[in-house]
């Protein structure tokens, strides 16, 4: 194995790690910004070594359509073709069976996509994908699995969960580079618990440097998606890293990380920066509302990046969705935020001090004390006590599908945040 996993300290749960790869020594728990054709938009490598970044995600299918995985082989690999030192993870091109489900034919042998580029047809197989992602040479490579999403139900979940197990073999056979780059296996099994466990345990037998969670953040409840996870985690070695696939809001990674998960990813940061959206201590700040064209002040006093240093919301509020420098300059920005919160948690976790990391950063986003049920019940089994958090008449109601991020609305004072009311 081309890594090495260091816990360097606990709480129940959660962990804090030193994962060693061959282009980088990440601490974790640790969030990963998606750059799908090997950049992430807007943003130079240099920026991304500024704020942190420790690991970029690159896509396997969308490498392959462009610039092609031979080229980018021949040019000395993607580290050296996009300028980057750092760690680098392919995914399996396995979630464009999900986003470009419309284009796309599954079976034994592979995946058969229409080129979205020039219509051209495509199979992706294991071995395939492990042959470009051979090329791509990412620290870190996926196993193609057969992905379907979590608010699928009925035969095809059990089937999918299956064609994963045969499909990582096939991809463990394929895989020419295992003392450089690092093949990870892929949890799946939809929301049913027994097909989540034997896929857990199919995968341990094959005793893989690192493994993912996939299938989740794809519209199912809150209160199933911490259940897989905390179910998932449980029952993966103690000795590797894991990874929650697709996951980016700050308080799903907060609550993961408590229930045992190291890994993260998602487009969420630079496209919510991309919409005029900033990340803030409090959930999410919209610079597009009128309120603020004259507000001085920066998106978040607290926070030291170079955004924050230099520019005011009002300034910032002239630019998002209108020229291309607002998306750099937010997307800076969000990025920063996820950097810092995933060192706050190895910092929280390694000084023995991760419970009230958890509690501060709760009563920061509820300060109502309306923290969700799906969080409070994550927390009863990550063996955080947040019952300070919740004092004031808790919001069920909130329960539902998708996310809860609280949204600033425009201060009335220009002095404070208010929070929506909902």
């Amino acid at each position: 194995m081309a890594l090495r996993f260091e816990v360097l300290g606990r709480f129940n749960r959660a962990r804090a790690a030193r994962l060693t790869l061959p282009h980088f020594t990440c601490q974790t728990p640790l969030f990963m910004p998606v750059g799908t054709q090997g950049t992430i938009k807007g943003l130079t490598t240099d920026q991304l070594e500024e704020i942190g970044c420790q690991i970029i995600l690159g896509n396997t299918y969308h490498l392959e359509l462009r610039p092609g995985s031979r080229l980018i082989d021949d040019l000395g690999g993607l580290h050296k073709f996009m300028n980057w030192k750092r760690a680098l993870l392919t995914d399996s091109g396995g979630f464009q069976m999900v986003s470009l489900l419309h284009l796309a034919d599954i079976t034994e042998e592979g995946v058969t996509f229409q080129s979205p580029v020039d219509g051209k047809p495509m199979l992706l197989t294991p071995e395939e994908s492990i042959h470009i992602q051979n090329n791509i040479g990412a620290d870190i490579i996926m196993a193609l699995d057969d992905v379907v999403k979590t608010t699928i139900t009925g035969p095809r979940i059990e089937e999918a969960m299956y064609r994963t197990l045969r499909w990582i073999d096939r991809c463990i056979a394929a895989h020419k580079k295992p003392d450089v780059q690092n093949l990870f296996g892929i949890v799946q099994g939809g929301l049913d618990p027994v097909l989540r466990d034997i896929c857990v345990k199919g995968l341990v037998e094959r005793n893989l440097p690192g493994y993912a969670i996939g299938g989740l953040a794809g519209g199912e409840d809150k209160d199933s998606f911490w259940r897989v996870v905390a179910q998932c985690t449980a029952g993966l070695p103690e000795d590797k890293p894991r990874y929650v696939m697709g996951v980016g809001y700050p308080l799903d990674i907060v609550v993961c990380s408590a229930l045992g998960a190291d890994m993260y990813d998602c487009v969420y940061p630079t496209r919510t920066a991309r919409f005029g959206t900033a990340l803030v201590p409090e959930g999410v700040l919209k610079l597009k509302q009128n309120a603020m064209a004259t507000d001085e002040r920066p998106i978040d006093p607290t926070c030291p990046c170079m955004v924050c240093k230099k520019y005011t919301r009002a300034y910032l509020h002239c630019l998002v969705t209108k020229d291309a420098m607002g998306s750099q300059l937010l997307s800076y920005h969000n990025l920063s935020y996820m950097m810092r919160l995933s060192r706050d948690l190895h910092m929280s976790i390694l000084e023995g001090r991760f419970p009230e990391f958890v509690r501060g950063f709760l009563r920061i986003q509820f300060p109502k004390g309306d923290v969700p049920k799906w969080v409070r019940n994550a927390m009863v089994v990550a063996g955080i006590d947040i019952s300070e958090c919740c004092a004031k008449c808790p919001r069920d109601a909130m329960d539902a599908p998708g996310t809860d991020i609280p949204e600033l609305c425009p201060p009335t004072n220009n002095k404070e945040h208010i929070p929506c009311k909902r």
